[in-house]
């Protein structure tokens, strides 16, 4: 992954105005990492957004998650790559924009997605083999710009992967 240009969000006057700090980008990083649940917002067909709680795991400067290709959000990536996710929290928040793709990992990748997987929600009953994802159902999210504070109104910071116009 290369390193993202950082710089502020746009917000309308009186958002944040007066910010003091820009965050980074390793810290994010750790967030993606360490978070547990991810809301994925993927398009309809007929346009309509779909969002939908998501187990996810950060390796090697990428996002994955799975799920059967026949899911909703699955056939909607189909037609249409272009996803929002965000963690939970909505005060310290990561907000990403970017592209998903199904994707059939290299045996070497496969092993380090199921270890982290099982590493981060084998509590929770979740303890995927890295073949588990050789008929398909692994995505991969092209990070484009990721917008995330720890004070809205002190540190908002943006981080661009790739051109956007926003």
């Amino acid at each position: 992954m290369t390193t993202p240009r950082v710089s502020r969000p746009h917000f309308p006057e009186g958002y944040a105005d007066h910010p003091k700090s820009l965050l980074p980008w390793e810290e994010v990083e750790n967030k993606l990492t360490d978070a547990k649940h991810y809301w994925l917002c993927s398009v309809r067909p007929n346009g309509r957004p779909h969002s939908i709680p998501k187990w996810a795991v950060w390796v090697n400067g990428r996002l994955y998650f799975d799920g059967s290709p026949q899911t909703r959000h699955a056939r909607n990536i189909a037609a249409n790559p272009f996803i929002s996710l965000h963690l939970e929290g909505g005060e310290k928040a990561v907000i990403i924009e970017g592209a998903a793709r199904e994707i059939k990992p290299a045996p070497e990748l496969a092993v380090q997605i199921a270890q982290a997987y099982t590493s981060k929600y084998a509590a929770s009953g979740y303890s995927p083999q890295p073949d588990s994802w050789d008929a398909g159902g692994l995505f991969e999210i092209n990070l484009q710009t990721v917008i995330a504070w720890n004070s809205f109104t002190d540190d908002p910071t943006k981080f661009t992967f790739s051109t956007d116009s926003d």
